[in-house]
């Protein structure tokens, strides 16, 4: 049979070439080539290992040893303090314990330091001779001080920015302008807090230059976040050079609906007091701890959370957790001896709070490895019952990701969602240059019930979410790190 189909497909060429059969006729009889089969994403070993990785992440306690260690023994961690570089130390060793690479990168960090900061209402509608009533908040990161003395002020109450342009500067001038407004409980009990924060956070930022703008001697902001219980929230704010840096302080939900209830039956004063200082940069590292690629060790998958954390409370979910599962990833390939195919790079960040310093040295440090980055993950989400995972690359990406799936989807981790931002802050300088990014969807309904407040501490860890969160990072990156071809980018 196969010597006749020679023969004829030999007496067709000649047809063709005397011109008595068109080419389009002989294509139409030629036999079809054999269709070569598509290439498997993942070989059926790697499948097995990431089979192998999910249960042993979800029976291990080596991410909650990590983060209780931050959170307990080491505490707060604000850039430039001493905390940050004792961090700094800890990992570096724990990472060369576990037998990666490991090198600190230097970059230079804000140092602010929280000072004193009080408030009292001092004037107000109907209060008891000789009295005052005690306004319960925090300074806002960078925030300049007050006077030493402090400084005593009438309050005016606006919701948002329209109303404060409304006013304008002859009722704002020397006046502390107060913005009420709300963090939106209902759409973070709906699972969008993330929505709800995005669109309040804009005010921690944006309102004291605002009311600098307009001659106001302080800005005061809500909390931003749904805590309850007299918890103030802090974060940074974002001070215009085109305008004067006042002093800034977020005030509790509950002291806010006071001011909120006082100011319309008449004249409400306070008395601010607010000493913070900014001292000059100070050096500190990114750790960067790497599992070498036995096949494509050039080729980087980044695993990573953030190092530094608030002063008020102690970091477990802001962001010892997302640290800590990275940690954890290395931790159980090396345990279990894999050897993922591309390098997989831990890194923890520092300066994600107050400045970025480690995300965006980090980009122009290692500008000319850019295309070597295959992704980037971050966890900042705290340690919520992880979903699945958020990537950013093409959309069509999809199916290199759904046998991952299937295996996450035995711990309730199951969705890969195209999203147009993923990876964390940290990793925004990387993925605005093309590399792909991806960050774990986490159960955050109550997230920003204690992030940035002093009640970021170990006991808002559920240890058994946390290993799911591990389970979902080690998983994801060494599918990353085994991929049979590279992401759509």
């Amino acid at each position: 049979m196969k010597q006749n189909l020679t023969t004829l497909t030999t007496a067709f060429h000649l047809l063709i070439g005397a011109g008595l059969i068109t080419t389009a006729a002989a294509q139409e009889i030629s036999p079809s080539p054999t269709p070569t089969p598509t290439p498997p994403l993942y070989s059926p070993q790697t499948l097995a290992e990431l089979k192998q990785l999910q249960q042993a992440a979800l029976k291990s306690d080596y991410a909650y040893r990590q983060v209780a260690h931050l959170s307990n023994n080491i505490g707060p961690r604000l850039s430039g303090s001493a905390q940050a570089q004792k961090a700094v130390d800890y990992v570096a060793a724990e990472l060369k314990a576990l037998g990666l690479e490991v090198q600190l990168e230097k970059i230079m960090v804000p140092h602010w330091v929280r000072g004193e900061e009080t408030a009292a209402l001092v004037e107000f509608p109907g209060m008891a001779e000789n009295t005052t009533q005690k306004i319960v908040l925090c300074a806002l990161g960078s925030s300049v001080a007050t006077p030493a003395e402090g400084l005593t002020a009438e309050v005016i109450v606006v919701r948002d920015f329209d109303e404060l342009q409304a006013l304008g500067r002859d009722k704002v001038s020397g006046k502390i302008v107060f913005f009420n407004y709300h963090f939106d409980k209902q759409m973070a009990a709906q699972s969008h807090a993330g929505d709800a924060y995005s669109q309040a956070v804009k005010y921690r930022a944006d309102a004291p230059t605002a009311a600098g703008r307009l001659g106001a001697a302080a800005a005061l902001i809500r909390s931003v976040g749904g805590a309850e219980y007299r918890l103030p929230h802090t974060g940074q704010t974002d001070y215009k050079n085109d305008a004067p840096k006042i002093p800034a302080a977020a005030v509790t939900a509950e002291d806010a609906d006071l001011i909120a209830a006082l100011a319309p039956q008449g004249t409400v004063k306070m008395r601010l007091v607010l000493t913070p200082q900014t001292l000059p940069d100070a050096p500190s590292f990114n750790v960067i701890g790497d599992v070498k690629g036995s096949e494509h060790p050039e080729q980087i998958i980044i695993v990573s959370g953030h190092l530094d954390s608030w002063d008020l409370g102690t970091g477990a979910i802001d962001d010892g957790a997302g640290v800590a599962v990275s940690m954890e990833a290395a931790n159980l390939i090396q345990k279990l001896h894999l050897r993922p195919k591309r390098t997989i790079r831990v890194i923890a960040w520092m300066n994600e709070e107050n400045g970025l310093a480690g995300g965006k040295t980090y980009a122009k440090d290692h500008e000319k490895e850019i295309a070597s980055h295959f992704a980037a993950m971050e966890t900042d989400g705290g340690a919520g019952h992880p979903l699945g995972i958020n990537y950013a690359t093409k959309p069509e990406a999809k199916n290199f990701f759904d046998p991952v799936a299937k295996i996450l989807l035995g711990s309730g981790a199951g969705i890969f969602n195209f999203a147009e931002h993923a990876g964390g802050a940290d990793v925004g300088p990387l993925t605005k240059l093309g590399v792909p990014g991806f960050s774990p969807i986490q159960d955050n309904r109550f997230y920003f019930n204690y992030h940035h407040t002093a009640a970021d501490t170990l006991d808002k860890i559920v240890p058994q979410e946390l290993a799911e969160n591990a389970a979902v990072v080690a998983v994801t990156a060494y599918a990353l790190a085994n991929l049979e071809k590279p992401l759509p980018r």
